[in-house]
């Protein structure tokens, strides 16, 4: 195996892929990219057996002398491309030892890598399950939704991120039982109805890669795996198995109360009052009279508390309520529009957040958090 590619070229795929693997992995494979290279360039792999990742340099970037495929260990091969300036490098690699040389401009560096053989293959998903959705859009769903996931090993549905499809359109839908945000778009369809929850892991590496793109990217999924292919990248990740909660039974039918505030204000005082909060908790109070919202917080151990006043919108009986600022300020951050819409009952029941003003030909955002108890 022979060819000759430039570090930087290189290095920007090992880096993307590179998010996949896990150092500390007790199979030693899984340490290792994957180089493959034949006529069509040089394709590279990644893997932790639950997710797989896969990059192709076209052969407009890559010279390949002759074909074969090698497993590279990742760590030192990542901290030895970021040592060098943009040069042209030469990969020799010998089948029998599998022993690599890695020539530059300036010096030789000798490695050992392992039996490719050795090396997870990525599966191939034989459905009719397809459809297409553009990289930026997708992009948007996954950032919109993925913070809201948990880490409950009890529940593991509910660490992953539920993309429900049909041919009207796709919810995408996250939870960790304190707070759910459901993300609508009515311009991604499929040709029938499906619902996969996705793990978190290749969902943020997919985040990261898709925003430098502006291009489709088609999904193909079973009962087992989905697939995601774009421009010269594929990922393959194992889906979560179970049933995902019945979020829709958890949205109140009745919030009389809605208030509406400018977002930036809001989020700010936020962030500045929670510093004073409860360490456990967290807590932020809201007090709302007429145009009068109030927002406080307080820290009985160390005598710490906060208060701001901002002028908002309000229809509803007076009312003060609390929640856990990070989750407040999780979900704010993800609303696009200038304002901010809670619509609320009693102290005790769930209150839905909503951006003031949303395309809604083409999408829809309903979050719901629980409320702190307050003690009075």
């Amino acid at each position: 195996m022979n060819f000759a590619i430039t570090s930087k070229t290189l290095l920007q795929q090992l880096q993307v892929i590179g998010g996949i693997i896990s150092n500390n992995s007790t199979v030693p494979i899984l340490n290792d990219f994957l180089f493959e290279a034949g006529e069509d360039g040089l394709t590279i792999y990644g893997s932790d057996l639950e997710s797989s990742f896969s990059a192709r340099v076209g052969s407009d970037q890559v010279n390949v002398k002759k074909d074969g495929s090698i497993a590279i260990p990742a760590k030192l091969l990542l901290d030895t491309m970021k040592t060098f300036a943009d040069m042209p490098l030469v990969f020799t690699v010998d089948a029998k030892t599998n022993g690599i040389v890695i020539s530059s401009e300036t010096g030789k560096y000798k490695l050992s890598g392992h039996n490719p053989a050795d090396f997870p293959r990525m599966p191939e998903i034989a459905t009719e399950n397809k459809m297409a959705v553009d990289s930026m859009t997708l992009a948007h769903a996954i950032n919109k939704t993925i913070f809201a996931t948990g880490n409950d090993d009890i529940r593991p549905v509910m660490s992953g991120v539920l993309f429900e499809m049909s041919p009207t359109g796709c919810n995408f839908v996250a939870t960790d039982a304190h707070k759910l945000v459901r993300y609508h778009r009515k311009d991604v369809t499929s040709s029938g109805n499906g619902s996969i929850v996705l793990p978190k892991k290749p969902l943020n590496l997919l985040k990261n890669i898709l925003l430098s793109y502006d291009t489709p990217v088609d999904v193909s999924y079973n009962d087992t795996n989905v697939s995601f292919s774009f421009e010269n990248y594929r990922v393959v990740s194992r889906l979560i198995d179970g049933k995902f909660p019945n979020y829709e039974a958890v949205f109140p039918k009745n919030n009389p109360n809605r208030l509406m505030v400018d977002k930036t204000p809001l989020l700010n005082a936020i962030r500045r009052v929670s510093i004073f909060s409860n360490k456990t908790t967290y807590q932020v109070r809201l007090k709302i009279a007429g145009s009068d919202l109030q927002i406080m917080a307080e820290d009985l151990d160390f005598a710490n508390e906060a208060f701001e006043r901002l002028t908002c919108q309000y229809d509803g009986d007076d009312l003060e309520i609390g929640f856990n600022s990070r989750f407040l300020i999780e979900m704010i951050q993800n609303i696009d529009s200038e304002n901010v819409v809670f619509e609320l009952s009693e102290p005790n029941r769930a209150g839905i957040v909503k951006p003031g003003t949303f395309d809604a030909e083409v999408e829809d955002i309903t979050m719901l958090v629980m409320p702190i108890m307050l003690n009075h």
